[in-house]
């Protein structure tokens, strides 16, 4: 509750009309997100590790 009236500032009708997945998706914007691997080093990692099937 705390998030959606103080972070995303909603009014309280505004809060408890929303859904499960609607609160989920707002507040996932403000989760911390997972290292992702980069694109040229995924690459790199292929090169240096091919597949032998």
């Amino acid at each position: 509750m705390a998030l959606g009236f103080g972070l995303l500032r909603l009014s309280p009708n505004h809060f408890w009309m929303m859904t499960l997945p609607e609160i989920r998706a707002a507040f996932l914007i403000y989760a911390p997100r997972p290292n992702v691997l980069p694109r040229e080093r995924l690459h790199a990692l292929m090169r240096a590790f091919p597949d032998k099937s």
